[in-house]
């Protein structure tokens, strides 16, 4: 129980919403969208401004509280919520102000990028993101922003230019290239270990329509397509990118009856090239691969990006598993048939994402998202809407995992990991994390921020900078 004095006291000075168990609000406010995740903590502090973040950072730390910071609350693992401790929850701060003449676009921490999307498709722009909108901008950033533009304009991190970020000891710093850059670069990659954003800004690029949506092919091809894409994508212009995917056909529009609850492979293609050129990217592959269903297209920016966002809505049951690869050798894709030929849910699948391009262009000790010359990043998800068939998604994605893993690069992206120990956050970041885990200590060395993949502090002089 917390202090009831302490507890005014903070409601006093709060200009957001504190929610206690016991309130009206509070189930619904500790519900994240990994319906898997039921996690029940002591307070909700749901922030409107910067002044907020700070109070209730304040209050957690007055009181020796578990924090865990909130955005969007995509995260697979549940890290944007805990047991018993404090939830900043940074969903009020929601504001997005575009500069079409700099282009560039400023934007809450607790946004998601349906708002940035909105805002910038009015200007003819976009920054580089995810594949599904209502993902928040702060979590898919922090952790480095694989998505449709990957290949033209790289990651995410690649496009922040700043950051406002509320720092362990209740300080509020901007932070760029030019001020506090070892921070700079340690938030570029190394999740939301150093600090709380409370606004990000971003590089925007010409982007208004996209030719893009998914092809599929019988399952009886994946084969043939597997092995004709992991050469495919490496050589391909930076202006066309496409995921592979092993899925179940959604039973409704705009899939045809005869398809639906078929298991498929596809690709999810986004071509951000001038659209008179998109014919002539695409009819090669139409020709020598004809698809069973070829929904592509000249689409909207947001639309694209929107897409998936009715079949994932929040409260499912999710369960992820995840690997960078640089090569997909023959014996892999064997495991990829038997594995993607047992989806065990209608919304379980298996995404391939490239992440050669400029993204591979840069190098891995110039931020800290290390495996910039894999190829590609893995992710297995196990989905359902009903909570008994937790145990098996879970199980199909940990056998999938397992056989897969040993042609692996080693580590995972971040943003597809559950909560799996520091082997593996070593592992992902590499010859990255002893500066990571000085700039830690340096930050936050109290460990204040600890609810994520958890990078340990270390109270050091950060090495020099690599590279």
């Amino acid at each position: 129980m917390l202090p009831e004095s302490s507890v005014q006291s903070l409601k006093g000075s709060f200009k957001g919403k504190i929610i206690l168990p016991g309130d009206d609000a509070y189930d619904a406010a500790r519900k994240v969208y990994n319906g898997m995740i039921d996690r029940h903590p002591a307070i909700i502090a749901q922030c409107t401004n910067e002044s907020d973040v700070i109070e209730a950072l304040r209050f957690g730390k007055e009181q020796g509280l578990l924090i865990a910071v909130r955005g969007g609350g995509h995260n697979g693992g549940g890290l944007g919520i805990c047991d018993g401790g404090l939830v900043i929850d940074l969903s009020g701060i929601r504001h997005v102000k575009v500069d079409p003449e700099k282009k560039i676009v400023i934007v809450g921490g607790g946004c998601t990028w349906a708002d940035v999307d909105k805002a910038t498709h009015e200007h003819g722009l976009a920054t580089p993101s995810g594949i599904i909108s209502s993902t928040g901008v702060g979590g898919l950033t922090l952790g480095g922003g694989l998505g449709y533009l990957t290949r033209k304009y790289g990651l995410t991190i690649d496009n922040l230019l700043a950051a406002d970020v509320v720092l362990a000891n209740g300080e509020l710093v901007h932070v760029s290239a030019d001020e506090h850059p070892d921070l700079f670069w340690a938030l570029r990659g190394g999740g939301g270990n150093f600090g709380i954003v409370t606004s990000f800004t971003f590089q925007c690029h010409d982007v208004s329509l996209i030719y893009g949506g998914p092809m599929l092919w019988e399952q009886d091809r994946a084969a043939e397509i597997l092995k004709w894409y992991r050469q495919f994508i490496n050589e391909a212009p930076d202006e066309l990118n496409g995921f592979f995917a092993f899925l179940v056909v959604p039973p409704g529009p705009p899939f045809p009856e005869h398809l639906h609850l078929k298991k498929m492979c596809g690709i999810v293609w986004a071509y951000a090239g001038p659209l008179d050129k998109a014919e002539s990217v695409f009819e090669p592959i139409r020709k020598q691969f004809p698809p069973a269903l070829d929904l592509t297209g000249p689409l909207p920016h947001p639309v694209l990006q929107s897409l998936f966002d009715p079949l994932l809505p929040s409260g499912l049951q999710w369960y992820w598993r995840a690997d960078y690869f640089n090569e997909i050798p023959d014996e892999a894709i064997e495991q990829h048939l038997k594995f993607g030929a047992a989806l065990p849910t209608m919304l379980s699948t298996m995404h391939i994402y490239p992440v050669n391009g400029k993204a591979g262009r840069v190098g891995r000790n110039e931020t800290a998202w290390s495996y910039r010359e894999s190829n590609w990043a893995q992710v297995i998800v196990g989905i359902d809407p009903d909570p008994a068939n937790a145990g098996i998604i879970s199980q199909w994605c940990k056998d999938y995992w397992a056989a897969l893993h040993p042609w692996s690069a080693g580590g995972a992206y971040v943003n597809f990991m559950m909560d799996e120990g520091s082997e593996r956050v070593q592992a992902t970041y590499r010859d990255n994390y002893e500066r990571l885990a000085a700039i830690k200590g340096k930050y936050d060395p109290k460990n204040i921020f600890r609810v994520n993949q958890n990078i340990k502090p270390v109270m050091e002089s950060v090495p020099a900078e690599k590279g």
